[in-house]
């Protein structure tokens, strides 16, 4: 005999197999590639959320410089024509003079440096000769993303405008 009992060296044996199904080795650097994963996918989120907000905001400047031209558009009405003396006078856009003056209040505002391929859209006019309809489009270049879509994202903002006689 040894002196080791039966039962130790049943553990013993039990043990290496327990230690040869379960090696360590196998795990290492297991939860590296995962924080690897999760850092791309969150830097792309954020890459998303970014461009994303960049066409948004970009948008709204465009709306802001549309509702000024409207604005400008709509004041610059003549009085039509009254027909009795009992009606009131009533304020006249033409298609023609509210493009201009679109075209004006761009051109004293700075927008064609502002915006990368303003131009102002075909709608653009005086639908029922009271109303001022201003369509301006420009094209977005979001941020990170700009070589994915190297002619960036068109955006179209309208707004409408109108005047109106009071005593």
């Amino acid at each position: 005999m040894t002196g080791v009992s039966p039962n130790t060296e049943a553990l013993r044996s039990r043990a290496k197999a327990i230690a040869k199904a379960r090696p360590e080795d196998n795990e290492e650097g297991q939860m590296m590639v995962l924080t690897i994963g999760y850092v791309a996918i969150a830097l792309l989120l954020a890459t998303v959320v970014a461009a994303a907000s960049a066409v948004y905001i970009e948008h709204k400047k465009l709306l802001s410089m549309a509702d000024g031209a409207s604005v400008a558009a709509a004041d610059s009405y003549s009085l039509g024509q009254v027909v009795g003396g009992a009606e009131k006078p009533s304020a006249l856009l033409s298609n023609e003079r509210v493009r201009s003056v679109t075209e004006t209040y761009l051109s004293q505002n700075n927008a064609y440096s502002r915006f990368d391929q303003l131009a102002v859209g075909q709608d653009t006019g005086s639908p029922d000769s009271a109303t001022a309809e201003v369509v301006l489009s420009a094209v977005a270049h979001p941020p990170v993303v700009s070589f994915l879509l190297p002619e960036g994202i068109p955006i179209e903002a309208r707004s409408t405008a109108r005047s109106r006689l009071t005593r």
